[in-house]
């Protein structure tokens, strides 16, 4: 079963910045959308790619999108360059995106995002317009339903 608060805080308090996207960053607007995962969006320097191992590291992370299942903790090799990373936890699926489609880089989603709290723990959370544009251009028919829910959201939020 995934636990949303205990991934979230155990990546702040390893200092890593990021920006929840995806699924969890759709439920916070309002989205009746239930996720399994944990979207974010982070830099992924060879410094925040050690953050993540060291945060991740008891919970046996592994590369959820290869066929052998390789351990996040061994590869790639540090200092080998990532861009994404979609991983399974003990605790749950964690992806960790550069970029999101539609939208842009870490910076930018970081320069919209919004604040919510999560269990006492304060988080940034991609803003709705960036997640409706987001969902749009990633085109699967889920994203467009949960689209059309958040622009739902969006107008009655402006009407009220």
């Amino acid at each position: 079963m995934q636990d949303f608060s205990t991934l979230l805080k155990r990546l702040a308090d390893a200092g890593l910045d990021f920006v929840i996207v995806g699924g969890f960053a759709a439920v916070t607007h309002g989205s009746s959308y239930v996720t399994r995962d944990v979207d974010i969006c982070a830099l992924l320097t060879a410094d925040d790619v050690a953050k993540l191992r060291e945060a991740l590291a008891e919970w046996n992370p592994k590369h959820r999108m290869t066929p052998q299942r390789l351990s996040f903790i061994a590869h790639p090799p540090s200092g080998v360059p990532v861009k994404n990373l979609y991983l399974q936890t003990d605790k749950g699926i964690v992806d960790v995106l550069s970029s999101v489609l539609g939208v842009g880089d870490f910076e930018r989603l970081k320069r919209n995002a919004v604040e919510i709290e999560v269990d006492g723990s304060r988080y940034r959370v991609m803003s709705l317009s960036d997640l409706i544009t987001a969902k749009e251009a990633m085109g699967r028919e889920k994203d467009l339903l949960t689209a059309k829910e958040l622009r739902a959201i969006e107008a009655k939020r402006k009407s009220g």
